[in-house]
């Protein structure tokens, strides 16, 4: 296979072990670019930068692969590369991740890894969003690289139609546990937060935020909440036209 040349970024950092991971998955394929952000910026989903300056950091380079960090959000990692950097270079994909924590379901709306992965898609540049469901920092990466790897190479070998984002969630599982890839669509069911009050020294009150996410189709085996607890890899192909098309001819009675 030819060398190909592969942005990367995340959400979670440049300092992530999830974005070591995604560089290993990229730099099988060819050069590798990679712009995170330089703190973390979960749940920013397509946020951008507007009122403040952006400031670009070279981490590292090595043979065939850069690393930067930028102080802005994961979609203006992708725009700064898109953009300015690489403009006049032809990118062949994006690999966005691999993210500390699910991206399933409906967190591929808030999910900052996510955001890059379908900010990069309006480019027209296949992209692939990885993530882990281990949220925690030193999370076990090893499936999420080989099933990175097996997806990437698959995407690069076949004449698959644009714009292209894939949604690709890893289970909590050693390699020789996950019983495959299952391609899945988006489960049905949305986040419930709570809201913790408490007060600090000074008696000022201040929240902590936290939910649960009710899955409102724990049984439909085409979801991928259910690939996910039965041992799969999740893939759910992600487009961003958001139009309720069902309720187009209803609507038009009404006004």
């Amino acid at each position: 296979m030819e060398k190909k040349l592969i942005f990367v970024t995340n959400d979670d950092s440049y300092a992530s072990k999830g974005f070591k991971a995604a560089i290993e998955v990229a730099r099988q394929f060819g050069r590798v670019i990679a712009i995170a952000p330089d703190t973390v910026q979960s749940g920013k989903s397509q946020a951008i930068t507007l009122f403040d300056t952006l400031r670009l950091k070279k981490i590292s380079e090595q043979e065939d692969v850069t690393i930067y960090s930028l102080n802005g959000t994961p979609v203006d990692c992708v725009k700064f590369a898109f953009d300015y950097m690489l403009k006049d270079e032809k990118i062949d994909m994006t690999i966005s991740g691999v993210n500390h924590g699910s991206n399933s379901a409906v967190n591929v709306l808030y999910s900052g890894t996510m955001g890059a992965a379908i900010e990069s898609a309006f480019y027209g540049i296949p992209s692939v969003g990885l993530s882990n469901l281990d949220h925690s920092e030193d999370a076990d990466f090893e499936a999420c690289v080989e099933y990175g790897k097996r997806i990437v190479k698959a995407v690069f070998e076949q004449e698959l139609p644009r714009p292209l984002c894939l949604n690709v969630n890893i289970p909590i599982l050693p390699v020789e546990q996950i019983k495959g890839i299952k391609i899945c669509r988006q489960t049905k069911g949305y986040w419930r937060e709570n809201f913790y009050e408490r007060k600090d020294p000074h008696g000022g009150t201040y929240f902590w935020l936290t939910g649960a996410f009710d899955n409102h189709e724990p049984e439909a085996q085409d979801s991928d909440e259910w690939a996910l607890n039965n041992g799969y890899v999740s893939v759910v192909p992600v487009q961003v036209d958001l139009t309720a098309y069902n309720q187009l001819e209803s609507l038009k009675g009404v006004f």
